[in-house]
């Protein structure tokens, strides 16, 4: 009796584990299961049909050469990787600013509320004005989301007063944040 019950805890601990993903799985669009992809250099395995081109450009507002990759390229689901190496082997950052499928593991993706964003972070927000390079990036404001690796940028619905234009951090009431009506724009992982 004993050997059974044995035999039976292993066979539900092996039925816990969880499946390695494959390239149908679903949760490859999530971004922080990319990152795990990358570091397992199992990028072309897992997205075979990701038409991956390459090249090297500059970032960081001009000021860092990087080499890149783009996933999907051309497509709602393109996603842009930015490498630490030219090797490819070290990721810098992951970015995408299409509704696609892609999508940060809490949920958060292109279009995503503010009022959303504030949920999730289980705090205010505060983000920086529009008409720049960071257009509308989010200050997680010492939130749930602050050690996430995860940045949005915010793009109003509505055109926002002159105020709310440049490279500072604005302050908006409820109803100005209301008018914008503002979404996210671009999702960037960059894991610590």
């Amino acid at each position: 009796m004993r050997k059974f019950f044995i035999l039976g805890l292993i066979l539900i601990a092996a039925g816990c584990k969880s499946k390695r993903m494959t390239s149908a799985s679903a949760e490859k669009f999530q971004l922080e299961n990319l990152a795990e992809v990358i570091a397992e250099n199992d990028l072309e395995t897992i997205y075979p049909e990701a038409q991956i081109s390459e090249g090297t450009d500059l970032f960081e507002e001009g000021t860092v050469e990087r080499p890149y990759s783009i996933l999907y390229p051309g497509t709602a689901d393109e996603l842009l990787i930015t490498w630490k190496d030219d090797a490819r082997t070290q990721l810098h950052q992951l970015r995408f600013d299409k509704n696609g499928r892609w999508k940060a593991l809490n949920g958060i993706k292109v279009g995503t509320t503010y009022d959303e964003l504030v949920r999730l972070n289980r705090n205010p927000i505060k983000f920086y004005g529009f008409g720049w390079d960071y257009s509308g990036a989010v200050d997680w404001n010492g939130g749930k989301l602050s050690d996430s690796g995860i940045r949005v940028f915010l793009t109003p619905t509505n055109t926002p007063p002159g105020k709310f234009v440049g490279d500072q951090i604005v302050e908006a009431t409820p109803e100005e944040i209301e008018t914008l009506n503002l979404k996210v724009q671009a999702v960037l992982y960059q894991p610590e």
